[in-house]
């Protein structure tokens, strides 16, 4: 860090934004803003929006989902991107198309998508043979993630696209509504600071004191970003909100808390980069239990995909999709990691519905009864603190300071 220059922080990085994300201003979501910033160029592109619901020929057939109560997030795909590009928007970017269809839900994390897509008109489609291979730019706007299987979709088809799942007004406002030209610089401010790093080691408190280290080794590999940004026209698809440094674990080892959905409080023991139990600390014995018997029944649920580090200033806004973006927040993963450059692919799960990707996010709001007490990176005979007690290290805010001309 010391050849780099540093100048001012901008107003969200001051420690009274970092303390109360919820004081930052944002301007209004503006969609035009946010796709031409993503996706340039625009001109020329046919675009998308594809959305999910149980049941979706009757709900997606004259839209009729709209006049039915829930399906928010359907809902604001709906009018902030569908009626915006049908209100000029198309026009404006140089865009054709705007169409707006729905898949079947996949009620889990990055699983396949089934192939039966149905268009305004009730129609039935076939994503592989009518979506993909005919639109530019996909706006994937759902209820579960499906980051994974359009990446490797695109890769196939050669489209580009984005994954926006758990819309909310807060994302929209916020989330949404930054400059992603300002989040891929920040992040890769971040990502250049840790990049090939050896190992990382979290130390998790306890609400009883106890002290709990995960180790995670990764092979002075190369640091990667979600930045939010597919310019060009090669095939790609973003995760927004974006603004993480994230990392493919090539071993780990040691414990780590969990909270489970319905508040249950576990530890996770990690052997070999699998979780191979889970110990009860409070709650129901019968989901540690649960548990136990699907890391027995198909153990690669429990190989851990992914370690991430959030990099942006952002409210809580209840979806772990931008919660798991912020600034001094850490998450693991489990599961599939294809989309990530690892080498877990859904093929060596037992059953289908076993081949998500499930983030586990460590924040504030989320576990408030265990404290990330500190991370810190190893690279070679470096070592830096990055979180304390869930807040960025001088080491990372030196890092965000640096080369700002």
């Amino acid at each position: 860090m010391s050849s780099a220059t540093t100048s001012p922080l901008p107003d969200y990085l001051h420690e009274s934004i970092l303390l109360h994300p919820e004081k930052r201003e944002f301007p209004p979501f503006n969609a035009g803003r946010l796709l031409s910033t993503v996706f340039e160029p625009t001109e020329g592109c046919r675009t998308c929006v594809l959305i999910d619901f149980d049941d979706p020929a009757p709900l997606i057939k004259d839209f009729v989902f709209l006049k039915q109560d829930g399906f928010e997030v359907q809902k604001n795909a709906h009018r902030h991107f569908y009626e915006a590009f049908h209100a000029g928007l198309l026009e404006e970017l140089g865009m054709t198309g705007g169409e707006m269809f729905a898949y079947r839900c996949t009620h889990g994390s990055n699983l396949d998508l089934e192939d039966e897509v149905w268009d305004r008109d009730g129609r039935q489609l076939s994503l592989d043979r009518d979506i993909y291979p005919n639109y530019d730019i996909i706006l994937c706007i759902s209820t579960f993630s499906a980051t994974a299987p359009l990446t490797a979709k695109c890769k196939e088809f050669g489209f580009r696209g984005a994954t926006m799942h758990g819309l909310n007004d807060v994302i929209l406002g916020s989330g949404l509504a930054v400059d992603y030209d300002e989040v891929s610089a920040d992040a890769e401010r971040i990502r250049l600071a840790m990049n090939c790093a050896d190992a990382v080691e979290i130390d998790f408190e306890l609400e009883d004191g106890r002290v709990l280290t995960a180790w995670l080794g990764l092979a002075a590999q190369e640091a990667q970003k979600s930045h939010g940004l597919c310019k060009g026209r090669k095939p790609d698809v973003a995760n927004l909100p974006a603004g993480e440094v994230y990392f493919v674990p090539t071993d780990a080892r040691g414990e780590f808390p969990m909270k489970y959905e319905d508040g249950t409080l576990g530890v996770l023991t990690v052997v070999n980069r699998n979780i191979v139990r889970s110990s009860l600390i409070e709650g129901d014995p019968a989901t540690i239990d649960a548990h136990n018997a699907r890391l027995k029944d198909d153990p690669m649920t429990g190989t851990l995909g992914e370690l991430g580090f959030g990099t942006q200033v952002l409210p809580v806004s209840g979806a772990d999709i931008q919660d798991e973006k912020v600034l001094g927040t850490c998450h693991l993963a489990t599961g599939r990691d294809d989309h990530l450059g690892g080498d877990i692919v859904p093929d060596m799960f037992k059953k289908h519905e076993n081949s998500t990707h499930d983030d586990i996010l460590f924040a504030p709001h989320k576990t408030p009864n265990f404290n990330v007490k500190e991370v810190r990176m190893k690279r070679g005979d470096q070592e830096e603190v990055i979180i304390e007690n869930f807040r960025p290290s001088r080491f990372v805010m030196e890092a965000l300071a640096s080369d700002r001309g």
